[in-house]
């Protein structure tokens, strides 16, 4: 029979995606959820200005996005006080994230990251046949020592650092992060996620040269701008690198109607300012429902809060199980100890009320089951 002759790159992989999404798993139950919150979406949404951007934008898309996204690029160059050649905008951090590993991955490259960390990244390595080298969390944060000491051992290409962290939604101050990047080995890339620094104190953000090339940053428009539906993502590294995204990107990956609503968002900063009370007054509420319960959360500087449930794994997920039978979408970690917690994204108050009203009954049926 003819076939396709796959890669035997592809032949080995295993058949998975990093997540199931929300509507794949609402399909599979026949039903919708009545609450949203476990993708780290920003459920209080974008902008107006944003929204009435990409309205008017809609007219125009019978033309392809501007291949180079120039206007937005620019935009973030000034924001960031940087040159337009030090930025690169893409369909998402994960977008931005498969062509990095394709730049640098080659079958049997050395990859570091934290066991535990966000595995779209792992997906990402291992489509380009690299090897990840995983360390563990320290205190349910990324330990930066122990990254650094496994690239120095195995010569990794590539670092992975997200500050804040996903799933744990904590954090390192600039100082640690800056301290860091000055042992970052020759011929090592540090990757920094910052997916969620603008939720996150204002001691976080590192101070890094745009030109340095021993680190690229990359961050979206699907946390703190309510976008996610949009894809947009940028990273910030020296030119050359940047320039060599061109070799291998979509160049006409970006809908246009998404590079109107980014660019209406990044100026709009009342918004802004608007959307982190929101979004820290949603973290408190998620942290009084937990305490309610008689759970304790960890410090969050994301939109989201993990939810320490007091068992482990197992127990975490017949929580996440229960809280889904009831209509409550909700994720958790993967890898021990950190999988002891759920993972409750922030989200309008009809939302966290439904959270609220399944957690106690969810944490009875865990329990209950946990008897027999």
């Amino acid at each position: 029979m003819t076939h396709p002759r796959y890669t035997r790159l592809i032949d080995a992989l295993p058949s998975t995606v990093p997540f199931v999404g929300p509507e794949a798993q609402e399909r599979a139950a026949g039903r919708p959820f009545t609450a949203r919150l476990g993708a780290n979406e920003n459920g209080f949404g974008p902008s107006p200005r944003a929204i009435a951007a990409m309205a008017a934008a809609a007219g125009d898309v019978w033309k392809y996005g501007d291949s180079t996204s120039f206007e937005l690029r620019a935009a973030l160059a000034a924001h960031h006080d940087v040159n337009v050649p030090n930025v690169l905008v893409g369909e998402g951090i994960d977008g931005l994230l498969g062509y990095l590993c394709r730049l640098l991955i080659e079958p049997g490259d050395a990859v570091v990251t934290s066991d535990g960390a966000y595995p779209t990244f792992n997906y990402h390595v291992a489509g380009f046949g690299g090897v990840l080298h995983k360390v563990p969390y320290s205190d349910d944060h990324e330990d930066l020592d122990a990254l650094i000491a496994k690239a120095i051992e195995t010569g990794a290409k590539l670092i992975y650092l997200a500050n804040p962290d996903n799933p744990m939604g904590t954090w390192h101050g600039r100082e640690a992060i800056e301290a860091m990047i000055k042992k970052v080995p020759d011929g090592t890339l540090l990757l920094l996620d910052e997916a969620y620094v603008e939720f996150a104190p204002e001691d976080t953000a590192a101070r890094i040269a745009a030109d340095d090339p021993r680190v690229i940053r990359m961050r979206t428009f699907s946390k703190a701008h309510g976008m996610a539906g949009a894809r947009v993502g940028y990273a910030i590294a020296a030119p050359e690198l940047i320039a060599a995204f061109d070799k291998i990107r979509n160049h006409f990956g970006m809908c246009r109607i998404s590079q109107a609503g980014a660019l209406a968002a990044l100026q709009d900063t009342t918004w802004q300012a608007y959307m982190r009370l929101l979004v820290a007054g949603a973290r408190q509420r998620i942290a009084d429902i937990a305490a309610q319960n008689g759970l304790s959360t960890l410090p969050s500087a994301t939109n989201f809060v993990a939810i320490d449930c007091g068992g482990d794994g197992d127990f975490a997920r017949a929580v996440l199980t229960a809280l889904g039978d009831a209509g409550v979408f909700v994720r958790m970690p993967f890898v021990a100890p950190e999988n002891r917690c759920i993972r409750v994204s922030v989200g309008p108050e009809p939302e966290l009320d439904r959270f609220a009203e399944a957690l106690p009954h969810a944490l009875e049926a865990a329990r209950t089951s946990r008897m027999k």
